[in-house]
């Protein structure tokens, strides 16, 4: 597999990825989907709109895989717990009306501080 075959798999797989998101932000609207997927959902979504990653993009094929690996994870687990005609529903609604997502430095905010209160636990369990 040559790099540009390997840049199509990795341009496909993220179209993939933007559907599926856009379908499961149909899905959390959606009334009938309980509180777990819906948290899930806003996690997802608020990881994949935030600037800050995990590994940041400029560190060389890491920055990367954190976005190839969290993001399908949270994807997949909203997928599963969603009714699967709900999934179905907001999947339709998805084709038909693709959203364009913009960054958001309020979930980035909010990630810096959920990540500073993980640290902040941490370092209180260890000392």
């Amino acid at each position: 597999m040559g790099i540009k075959d390997w840049k199509e798999s990795l341009d496909r797989r993220a179209k993939d990825i933007k559907r599926q998101l856009t379908s499961v932000y149909y899905a959390y609207k959606d009334p009938r989907v309980r509180l777990l997927p819906k948290a899930i959902i806003v996690v997802c979504i608020a990881y994949a709109l935030s600037p800050i990653d995990l590994i940041p993009d400029f560190v060389p094929v890491l920055g990367y895989l954190d976005d190839l690996i969290i993001i399908p994870a949270l994807i997949g687990l909203a997928i599963k717990l969603i009714p699967r005609d709900v999934f179905d529903d907001a999947k339709r609604k998805a084709e038909a009306e693709p959203l364009s997502l913009k960054k958001n430095w309020t979930f980035a905010v909010i990630f810096i501080l959920l990540w500073v209160v993980v640290a902040a636990l941490i370092i209180k369990a260890f000392v």
